[in-house]
C-alpha cells in the first residue's frame, strides 16, 4: 500500500551552512518523523507561491499547518501587540490560502499550535492577542509546564486521544471567536480552547499543543488514516 503524501508547512528563514548564510525553507524534523512513523510520506511546503496551492491540494492526501510565529492580528480585525513577535506576512498569506483550499477540496487538515489559529482565522474566526491579560495568569505561556486538558469524547480528537490528555503547549494567544463551522472540542481548566474541529469535514482538526513532539503519535496517526484512499 502506498503511503499518503502529507504536506507540512514551513518557515522561510535565513540559515547558515559553514560560512554561507542563505534564505532557506525550514521545518523541524519532528513533523516529518511523526508522519513517517504514522505511515505517511512527508512533503515540506515552501511558503513561496500562492499559485502553487491548487496543485498542492490536488496532489497531497493531507496537510499539516505547522507551528511558528503568531498570525498578523490585522488578518482577523485586530491590532498588533508589541509583546508579540513581528508577523511573517508571506507565511500568513500562504497558509491561510492553503487552509481554505484544503477545506474546500475535502483534504484532511491538522493545524498544530499556530496552525490551529490559521485554521480558525481561515474560517473567519478571531484570536485573543495576548492571553495572560484575559486569563489573569501566565501558565499557558510557560515552556515545559505540562497541563491536563479535557476533550470531547464524541469528537475525532477524543477518539484519538481519549477524554483527557496531558500536554505541554506554551502559547500567548488563543482562539477567541470560532470560525464558521468550527466546534471547540478540547479545553484547559480555565476554559481556553485547546482543540477545534470543522463540522461536516472528513478531517479538519486543530490542536493547541505539538502532538508530533510527544511519544503518543495518535493525533498524527488519525490524520494519516484519514488521508488514506
Amino acid at each position: 500500500m502506498s503511503r499518503p503524501l502529507i504536506g507540512i508547512t514551513a518557515y522561510l528563514e535565513a540559515a547558515r551552512w559553514g560560512n554561507w548564510v542563505r534564505e532557506a525553507v525550514l521545518s523541524p524534523p519532528s513533523y516529518a518523523g511523526a508522519v513517517t512513523k504514522a505511515g505517511g510520506a512527508p512533503v515540506v511546503l515552501p511558503p513561496l507561491r500562492l499559485d502553487s496551492i491548487d496543485d498542492y491540494v490536488r496532489g497531497l492526501s493531507g496537510v499539516i499547518l505547522g507551528g511558528g510565529v503568531e498570525l498578523d492580528a490585522t488578518l482577523y480585525g485586530g491590532t498588533h501587540d508589541e509583546r508579540v513577535e513581528d508577523p511573517q506576512p508571506h507565511r500568513d498569506r500562504f497558509e491561510l490560502a492553503l487552509a481554505r483550499a484544503a477545506v474546500q477540496a475535502g483534504v484532511p487538515v491538522l493545524g498544530v499550535a499556530r496552525g490551529m489559529h490559521v485554521l480558525n482565522v481561515a474560517q473567519g474566526g478571531s484570536l485573543i492577542p495576548w492571553l495572560p491579560e484575559v486569563v489573569g495568569h501566565t501558565r499557558h505561556g510557560e515552556a515545559g509546564l505540562p497541563h491536563t486538558i479535557q476533550v470531547s469524547v464524541s469528537s475525532k480528537l477524543g477518539k484519538a486521544v481519549g477524554d483527557r490528555v496531558e500536554v505541554t503547549a506554551p502559547h500567548r494567544q488563543a482562539v477567541k471567536r470560532l470560525g464558521t463551522g468550527l466546534l471547540a472540542v478540547a479545553w484547559a481548566d480555565d476554559q481556553i480552547i485547546e482543540g477545534v474541529e470543522l463540522q461536516g469535514h472528513k478531517f479538519a482538526l486543530g490542536v493547541q499543543w505539538h502532538p508530533e513532539r510527544g511519544e503518543d503519535n495518535s493525533v498524527i496517526e488519525a490524520l494519516v488514516e484519514a488521508a488514506r484512499p
